[in-house]
């Protein structure tokens, strides 16, 4: 189930019979699509499988390095995806949130709990309002680069951790982003009220390599197969793949 880090004119002669331009909308000019849109990616499955699902949509993938102990196995993916896609890439580091917020998940916390994320100990995972800092810089940098959509992927499994992945934050921030930006900026969040076991079934029918993502919180050499992330993975990727008729690993 689990990843291996990536190796750090011919022109037509006129008739001299003068025609207005045209208003037809199937012109290849007006088949251009505009990329609209900044998404979050991490380089764990779901914002990988959110990347490739909307990727005519994205014009920039933003990874935050914010100290967390699995930062270093997550980014290289995200810039791997973007770069296969053809997609800008930046990192915007955020070290102040290791520096004086407490979580298990960061640099320096206590040790990462395992179980499943329904259980009361993987609390000690959430990251006080990360969601609500990095969409709020990624509304700016939309604004400032004319994009009208900010995406994430938070899932209906992160709702009963995860404060600020719940469908009244994201409702809430949206709001936030319009009524703060001059383009009124929207934050899109499809993924809000399905399962991983969806978001799985969606990326394998997409041809999504996940051995090319990671999710471990632990951040070591090897995923270490037992942490709530890891736990929700393995089953996700297994129940999607039997439903899809595919070999299980």
């Amino acid at each position: 189930e689990f990843d291996n880090q990536p190796n750090n004119k011919t022109t037509k002669q006129q008739n001299h019979q003068t025609t207005k331009p045209s208003n037809n909308k199937t012109s290849t000019l007006y088949n251009i699509k505009m990329k609209d849109s900044v998404i979050i990616v991490s380089g764990g499955m779901d914002s990988v499988t959110l990347l490739y699902d909307r990727k005519d949509d994205i014009a920039l993938g933003i990874s935050f390095d914010y100290g967390s102990k699995h930062n270093a196995k997550e980014i290289p993916f995200a810039a791997l995806h973007c770069q296969r896609l053809g997609i800008e890439h930046i990192i915007i580091p955020l070290g102040f949130m290791n520096k004086y917020f407490t979580s298990s998940l960061l640099e320096g916390g206590e040790e990462i709990p395992e179980g499943h994320y329904d259980d009361e100990n993987m609390k000690s995972t959430v990251v006080p309002f990360r969601n609500g800092i990095m969409l709020s810089i990624a509304a700016g940098v939309a604004e400032s680069r004319g994009l009208k959509n900010v995406l994430i992927a938070n899932h209906g499994g992160d709702h009963s951790i995860y404060p600020d992945c719940r469908p009244e934050f994201i409702n809430a921030i949206n709001e936030a982003t319009k009524a703060g930006t001059y383009i009124n900026v929207n934050v899109l969040a499809p993924y809000t009220n399905i399962s991983k076991v969806d978001i799985a079934r969606r990326g394998l029918a997409l041809g999504i390599n996940y051995d090319e993502t990671w999710s471990c919180y632990k951040g070591g050499d090897e995923p270490c197969g037992k942490c709530g992330t890891c736990v929700e993975r393995i089953e996700a990727l297994e129940e999607a793949r039997k439903s899809l008729n595919l070999p299980t690993k």
